[in-house]
């Protein structure tokens, strides 16, 4: 039997699957937490790979491992293979007047050029963006840069045995995947070349840049001649492990909410609420993603003195629409849309109407309101949802399912709970050792269909403040 490895090094922790290649099988797997905060030192993400690693039984016997990991983040290294400063996360928005400046630097049709000729336009969490932010605020800093890669590709060149010491050689071994190349905002999808030009702009000179693989293409061997996948972006590496084709959207509720569709045909949204990202088949992935979703129902279960089952008792106590309770949930800024500075509020509070129940209610139906102005601004793109998977730690909770189902309008098919993007990496990984895609067994999903609610998500934008964005088609 040959195995493969998957590893998912999300913002949170680092999971790691063991698979039988052939049929997709749960062999073993381990799991470790990652430090919070939105600035970490990468160190601490090897770390947790050895002991997740370690926990799921070790990687000596794997014959091929790829690693799904977070998007955007900025991993500086400088000539040695060393590290500069602690990486900025995907979540870090301080580059978010950078972010500003690109595009207004661009002309008065910036966002339209970047759109074009990225697929994405700047917004804080992209790479471009932190790099402006380092050449203006870190400038010894951005100097010693050699190498910028990210976090999954960092984690792969650990895995080939490289790291700090590494020189040149080192350096020139750095490998990625279109899917997260495609995040930077210095890779264009459309061509499948970088933009040195954009380098020059950000971060003042053109560091060395991982070499971007094919969907099944090897990026070497580990010390223990396992071969290295090309990886992908997280929600690249969801959508492999549920199985997502040209047509489905995905919607993922984890720290961040993210709402995805796979296509044929490539995207570009002058909005900036979708960012025309490629995924790691050979396809496009146009995404849109909020910053607040799984931690506003987590924030709302402590404030309530209970956790996730038992917030979703509470939610399933209170009626569609909460008697007129409206969570808006930029806790902690907001991309979609595009406000940063924004913070979250509660209104049409009456004594009738706060109650526990109703409260738990509000937070689902907030999470599900604010994935649905991700939906509508794909599908606004001439995109069809023919099918919503809705996948994610919080996907499990039955008052999640059914506010988004509501607020949706659609039915929701929900798969098994799994470790999707460690299961879409161990996927790719069983790819790249047999050079073809497998047609591992799915477990059973079931399909959710609440009555459509569309009131619920009209009074949510009224009380965002967000009533012209696209209508939910």
């Amino acid at each position: 039997m040959a195995l493969v490895a998957g590893v998912d090094t999300s913002t949170q922790s680092c999971k790691v699957v063991i698979r039988d290649a052939a049929t997709g099988a749960l062999v073993r797997e381990g799991s470790a937490r990652h430090p919070d905060g939105t600035e970490v030192d990468p160190q601490a993400w090897w770390a947790a790979l050895q002991e997740a690693a370690a926990a799921a039984g070790g990687l000596d016997d794997v014959e091929a491992v790829s690693v799904g990991g977070q998007q955007h983040g900025m991993v500086c290294l400088d000539e040695t293979g060393a590290v500069v400063r602690p990486a900025l996360l995907w979540n870090d928005t301080r580059s978010a007047a950078a972010a500003d400046n690109l595009v207004s630097e661009a002309g008065p049709d910036g966002a339209r050029y970047w759109a074009d000729t990225t697929g994405t336009v700047p917004v804080a969490s992209i790479t471009a963006a932190k790099l402006r932010w380092l050449a203006e605020n870190e400038p010894d800093n951005a100097a010693r840069t050699a190498a910028v890669c990210l976090p999954h590709d960092w984690l792969s060149w650990r895995l080939a045995g490289h790291g700090p010491g590494s020189g040149a050689e080192g350096l020139a071994a750095l490998a990625t995947d279109r899917s997260d190349a495609s995040g930077t905002g210095y890779w264009s999808p459309a061509t499948g070349r970088y933009l040195p030009e954009v380098l020059e702009q950000t971060l003042g000179h053109v560091p060395v840049l991982p070499r971007v693989l094919g969907p099944l293409e090897a990026g070497g061997r580990t010390p223990a001649g396992a071969l290295i996948g090309p990886g992908a972006g997280d929600n690249a590496a969801a959508a492999l492990g549920v199985a997502a084709g040209v047509g489905d959207v995905v919607v993922s509720v984890g720290t961040s909410g993210t709402v995805f569709a796979v296509t044929a045909d490539r995207t570009a949204d002058a909005s900036g609420l979708v960012a025309g990202f490629a995924d790691a088949t050979g396809h496009f992935l146009p995404l849109t993603a909020t910053l607040n979703a799984a931690r506003v129902l987590d924030a709302t279960a402590a404030l309530l003195g209970v956790d996730l089952p038992g917030l979703t008792r509470l939610a399933l106590g209170a009626p569609a629409g909460a008697g007129g309770l409206i969570l808006v949930p930029y806790f902690e800024g907001e991309r979609t849309p595009n406000l940063p500075e924004a913070t979250g509020s509660l209104h049409g509070i009456t004594l009738a109407n706060y109650t526990p129940s109703n409260l738990a209610r509000a937070a689902m139906e907030g999470v599900a309101c604010s994935l649905a102005d991700g939906l509508a601004a794909v599908t606004a793109l001439g995109i069809e949802a023919r099918r919503v998977i809705l996948v994610g730690g919080a996907a499990r909770s039955e008052a999640l399912q059914q506010a988004v189902s509501s607020v949706f309008g659609l039915p929701v098919t929900v798969p098994q709970p799994g470790e999707y993007v460690a299961d879409g990496a161990a996927r790719q990984a069983a790819a790249v050792l047999t050079g073809e895609w497998p047609a591992w067994h799915d477990g059973a999903s079931a399909v959710v269909s609440a009555a459509p609610a569309p009131s619920v998500l009209a009074r949510y934008r009224q009380a965002a403040g967000n009533p012209t964005l696209p209508a939910l088609r």
